[in-house]
C-alpha cells in the first residue's frame, strides 16, 4: 500500500489501480490527495530522496493508526525528478463513512509533510538545489538545521 516510483507518477493509473482493487470491500469513501509540482522560484522541477526504512515504519504506523477506525489509506510518492506540473504524492484513504476519511486524509497529508523523511530539492539548469526554504524540518531529526 505504499508505493515508491522513480520520477513522475502516472496519476491516472495509480487512481484507477486503488479504486479497483477496493471497489468490492464496501467503502463508501475513497478520498484521493495529488501532489503536483508548481512552476515557482525558477525551477524546472523537484528531486526527491527518501529514506526508505523509515518510511516503511511510519506508514506502517499509520495503517494501525486508520485500521481502528475501519479505514485503509495508500501512499504512492517519486524518488528521483519531477518535472513541473507532474506529480510527485499520491495519497489516498478508503472509510465506509464519508467524514471518517475527509478526516483522515488531511491527518495524514499534513503528518506526512512533518515527518515523512524525504528531502526535497529544486532542479535548475539541470543541478539539484536543497530546497531548504520550501522544506519542514523533522521533528527530533536535527538534521535539517545543520544544511546550509
Amino acid at each position: 500500500m505504499l508505493e515508491l516510483y522513480d520520477n513522475a507518477l502516472d496519476v491516472p493509473e495509480i487512481l484507477r489501480r486503488w479504486y479497483g482493487s477496493e471497489a468490492q470491500n464496501n467503502y463508501g469513501a475513497f478520498i484521493p490527495f495529488v501532489g503536483t509540482v508548481r512552476d515557482e522560484a525558477g525551477i524546472e522541477g523537484l528531486s526527491f530522496d527518501i529514506y526508505e526504512p523509515i518510511l516503511e515504519r511510519w506508514f506502517a504506523s499509520w495503517q494501525t493508526r486508520v485500521k481502528a477506525q475501519g479505514a485503509l489509506v495508500k501512499m504512492a510518492h517519486a524518488k528521483g525528478d519531477v518535472g513541473i506540473h507532474e506529480s510527485s504524492y499520491i495519497a489516498a484513504v478508503f472509510s465506509a463513512k464519508r467524514r471518517v476519511a475527509l478526516t483522515l486524509i488531511d491527518a495524514f497529508v499534513e503528518d506526512f509533510k512533518a515527518s515523512a523523511p524525504i528531502w526535497k530539492y529544486d532542479l535548475k539548469q539541470g543541478e539539484r538545489y536543497y530546497a531548504k526554504e520550501r522544506s519542514t524540518p523533522i521533528e527530533g531529526s536535527g538534521l535539517l538545521g545543520a544544511v546550509e
